[in-house]
């Protein structure tokens, strides 16, 4: 049964599938939260069961100071520490996404513009695709989001967070995929009638190939007059 529910958390649009470090530091907070959120659920139920249990009436004085216990282990206590502890652990995620300085390669600067219903990618020197986006293994890539309609929200799960697309802003998500395949993206915000179906295939290839690839298809746009 457990493999059969864990076959779920796989896939090219599974965020439990990471395909790089921003995904991969998304994914471990999401288990801990599951994991905490199990043992909450059982805790739970075991005190439910205690309080089920037939016993003698509490006088007045120390029912007050049990219920004051509950109140303040459980109200209080339980939620300071459980939200502190996510705050601690699960902010260092968010660093991966972000286009910091520093690292042993310079990013590659790709925009992905937003259109009711599709994505326009656009790399350097005038290579331009549509709902397709390629990247080199183990290189850090920076997503330009723009919108040219309404907001929309860049998404590729298996790479990484998901970052609105907003009109006439320019936002940045990091991304890098460690794992050649391929992997589904979704615009993750409602955008109208054909949002379900404004979806991206990332390619993620070894670097010499999309290098290779890069170059190839730059040499066709110059031909085309798409380069001055």
């Amino acid at each position: 049964m457990g493999a059969v529910l864990l076959a779920g958390c796989k896939g090219p649009q599974s965020m439990l599938d990471p395909a790089g470090p921003s995904a991969g530091a998304i994914a471990a907070v999401w288990w801990w939260m599951f994991a905490v959120a199990l043992l909450v659920l059982a805790g739970v139920v075991v005190a439910w069961f205690l309080a089920m249990r037939p016993r003698a009436a509490l006088d007045a004085t120390r029912a007050r100071r049990v219920e004051r216990r509950w109140l303040v282990g459980g109200g209080l206590v339980l939620p300071t520490v459980s939200v502190t502890a996510l705050l601690i652990f699960g902010s260092p995620a968010g660093f991966h996404q972000l286009p910091l300085p520093g690292g042993a390669a310079a990013p590659l600067r790709i925009e992905a513009i937003g259109h009711q219903w599709w994505w326009e990618i656009r790399y350097p020197d005038g290579v331009v695709l549509r709902d397709e986006l390629r990247l080199p293994a183990g290189r850090p890539v920076d997503i330009l989001t723009k919108s040219s309609d309404v907001i929309h929200s860049f998404w590729v799960p298996a790479l990484g967070g998901k970052l609105d697309a907003v009109p006439g802003r320019t936002l940045t998500v990091r991304l890098q995929g460690d794992r050649v395949g391929s992997y589904r993206g979704q615009c993750a915000e409602f955008c109208g009638t054909g949002h379900a179906h404004m979806t991206m295939m990332a390619h993620v290839v070894p670097a010499e190939a999309f290098d290779a690839w890069l170059r190839a298809q730059s040499g066709t746009a110059a031909e085309e007059g798409k380069v001055p």
